[in-house]
């Protein structure tokens, strides 16, 4: 295999060389590192960038200005190859404001493939015989002069990352599946990261949806005064007080500092540093008057006509059988989302399957006759019962 070479780039100048070299290729492959370990607000610390014979280590810590970059990132004629773009692709446009077109996501390809273990490592592992060393996956990569030693670590995945595409699409191509993953890979350059609003903190809390609404206050409160202290000393949440201790105090609801430590849901570090002012949070939201407590939200599910359920699990069938035989995850060839509006429309032909927004068009063009088959076999099944009811009511 090739022997790993980078080079640093942490001026404007040589940001604006590194560009010329990366638009007159076809290919390249792209990395990240983050903060999001150390640091209430993540950024980006590291962009690594490798053509074939070369990985671009880029410092944007050290360069204030990455526009040159975005001419990159959005030329439709140069492949962009990830792996697991979902995150870099938001933290890309977050931190820098940069789109990518022309994305080949590898573990999506890895997905689409049936491989059965599809991170980076096992799939690096499998095709090159290579063990990455993980001892710095959760360092700090804002910290400044970083080692060697650490730059070569970040340099590893990016540098494989082509040659690893290549045999991914060879293998595609050979399955046909190719287009499947580009328009898969399509939609994915199309995400963003989540706007900020003013909804209630713990309608991204797991649990809370099973919590009184006296406790619910109490989650709240606890939440936001989380926040404003990671905010304060520039920690994630995590560090300050974890999702499971929050949990514990809400069940416990402790008043008095000889009940919090009872609790154990602190460790006598964040009773010292925390207690006295959770005690405070807790003491608050228990006075909240009953008609001001907050309510969790329940969207219900649209009510569904009684011939949708029948179709569901037809398609269902369908679906299941269809990934066993391709060998794939049963999500790729349709989810559960899709499998319910295709039910709910209910099309007689391939060309009403236009009216599924959902479904991809590979989907449309490889399972169309496959879904309009299983959805007239239900039609046919769920019509004989009818008759059946129908005689036995007569008798």
């Amino acid at each position: 295999m090739r022997k790993l070479q980078y080079r640093m780039v942490e001026t404007l100048e040589a940001v604006c060389e590194t560009v010329k070299i990366l638009k007159s290729r076809k290919a390249a492959a792209v990395d990240l590192e983050a903060d999001s370990m150390f640091h209430f607000t993540e950024k980006v610390c590291l962009i690594q960038i490798a053509v074939k014979e070369l990985v671009f280590v880029i410092d944007p810590l050290k360069i204030p200005d990455l526009s040159p970059l975005k001419a990159f990132f959005a030329e439709p004629q140069i492949m962009k190859i990830f792996h697991g773009a979902d995150y870099d692709i938001r933290s890309l446009y977050r931190d820098f404001n940069i789109t990518v077109n022309n994305l080949f996501d590898t573990h999506l390809a890895s997905r689409y493939l049936g491989y059965r273990e599809t991170g980076l490592d096992a799939v690096l592992n499998q095709h090159f015989n290579l063990q990455v060393n993980k001892k710095y996956q959760k360092k700090d990569w804002s910290q400044r002069p970083l080692s060697p030693n650490m730059v070569e670590y970040a340099a590893v995945d990016a540098f494989y990352l082509i040659p690893l595409a290549e045999i991914l699409t060879a293998e595609l191509k050979e399955k046909k599946r190719l287009k499947w993953v580009l328009e898969a890979c399509d939609v994915l350059s199309n995400v963003r990261p989540a706007k900020t609003n003013c909804s209630p903190l713990f309608l991204k809390f797991k649990g809370a949806g099973k919590l009184s609404r006296r406790r619910l206050a109490v989650l709240e409160k606890l939440l936001q005064l989380r926040e404003k202290m990671a905010k304060e000393k520039d920690r994630p949440l995590f560090k300050i007080v974890g999702n499971a201790s929050v949990m514990k105090l809400v069940r416990y609801l402790p008043r008095t500092m000889k009940q919090l430590k009872k609790s154990t849901a602190l460790s006598e570090k964040q009773v010292g540093m925390f207690g006295e002012d959770i005690l405070k949070t807790i003491s608050h939201a228990l006075e909240i008057p009953e008609d001001q407590l907050p309510v969790y939200p329940r969207n219900k599910p649209p009510r569904l006509a009684p011939d949708v359920p029948p179709r569901v699990k037809a398609l269902k069938r369908w679906r299941n059988a269809k990934a066993n035989l391709l060998n794939i995850e049963p999500a790729i060839v349709a989810t559960k989302s899709v499998i319910t509006s295709i039910a709910v429309k209910n099309p007689a032909s391939v060309g009403e399957l236009e009216a599924v927004d959902e479904l991809k068009e590979w989907q449309k063009r490889r399972f169309g006759e496959e879904i309009i088959d299983a959805l007239k076999i239900d039609d046919v099944s769920l019509k004989e019962k009818k008759r059946n009811r129908g005689a036995t009511w007569k008798k």
